[in-house]
């Protein structure tokens, strides 16, 4: 294991670890998802690890550039059961074994800040915000391990656009729950709480900067941040904030969780790059959860994780190996 010497506990290698499960062909092409009905049975399904399906909604597959990958996607089984989520403990399989204490309802997410129309939204009010859309994206984190993960939810945007930031908001804070009465993990030092995650507005703004509240067509399970989280598939997996409680516009840079606890190993960008390596991994090839765990051979890591030709333009002129 590698030491975290900034914090003191063991941070495991993807590697040492066998993932879970035995791949199950879940994948379908969503016809379609409606906020009413998908989250007016929920009170009791969101109460399980696995739930129920979604009811049909309107919606269907993403028409936005890059939100659906060709690849296999990776089984629920895994998807559902290899998570980093610290709140729930440091192993992999910590939290699909303790997230049974979350309490997904009811839920709000506080917006405020550098914005003209501050407030907080009930999850009811965000699920009708916008038509819900299929959005398979890969998934790579930093220690080396990648999955393949239909979504559901759409683009961050939408919510922005209705809070309408000033011209002052040049970045956006998530702030996730932290419940120590629902988040065993809490009780530890690895980080200081609540987790916090930021973005460039214009990140947030990307079209494939997900607002997702599903997963393989069914309930966001709370392992995986129910009852909604980001997903942003050109970087790594921490970036995307589980749980979310809080939006926060901003005229500077917030500092990240992960910046605060190790700030010569994690950037504020954290770009998939292999060109940068990490201090304690290399970034140049991953493994994919499911595909054959210690002996399942490296595929090479693609930069920005595959979407450069939908968020390069971004970083263009960017040094790279400085804001990394």
């Amino acid at each position: 294991m590698h030491l975290l010497k900034d914090r003191g506990f063991n941070h495991p290698h993807s590697a040492e670890i066998t993932p879970q499960g035995t791949y199950l062909d879940r994948r379908r092409w969503m016809q379609g998802l409606a906020a009413g009905a998908a989250l007016g049975a929920l009170p009791a399904l969101a109460q399980s690890a696995r739930p129920g399906k979604l009811a049909p909604l309107a919606g269907g597959r993403s028409g936005v550039a890059g939100a659906l990958v060709m690849d296999k996607p990776t089984s629920y089984a895994d998807a559902s059961s290899y998570n980093n989520y610290y709140e729930f403990g440091t192993e992999k399989s910590d939290p699909v074994a303790a997230a049974h204490a979350l309490r997904p309802r009811p839920w709000t997410v506080a917006v405020e800040g550098e914005v003209k129309k501050p407030g907080v939204f009930d999850l009811d009010a965000l699920l009708k915000l916008a038509p819900m859309e299929e959005r398979i994206y890969r998934l790579r984190c930093v220690e080396g391990w990648a999955m393949v993960i239909p979504w559901e939810g759409y683009s961050l945007a939408e919510l922005i656009k209705r809070v309408e930031p000033t011209g002052n908001a040049k970045y956006v804070q998530f702030v996730t729950l932290a419940d120590k009465a629902q988040m065993p993990g809490l009780a530890s030092g690895v980080l200081d709480w609540p987790y916090v995650e930021g973005l460039r507005l214009d990140e947030a703004m990307h079209p494939l900067t997900l607002l997702a509240f599903g997963m393989y067509g069914e309930v966001l399970p709370k392992q995986n941040g129910a009852p909604l989280r980001v997903v942003v598939p050109w970087k790594y997996g921490f970036k995307s904030g589980k749980s979310i409680v809080k939006l926060r516009f901003v005229a500077t840079q917030p500092k990240t969780s992960w910046q605060s606890a190790a700030p010569r190993e994690y950037g504020f960008y954290s770009n998939v790059n292999p060109n940068v390596d990490h201090p304690r991994w290399s970034q140049a090839s991953e493994r994919r959860i499911g595909e054959g765990g210690l002996f399942a051979k490296k595929r090479p890591t693609l930069m920005f994780n595959g979407y450069e030709p939908q968020v390069g333009q971004m970083y263009a002129g960017m040094d790279l190996g400085k804001f990394y």
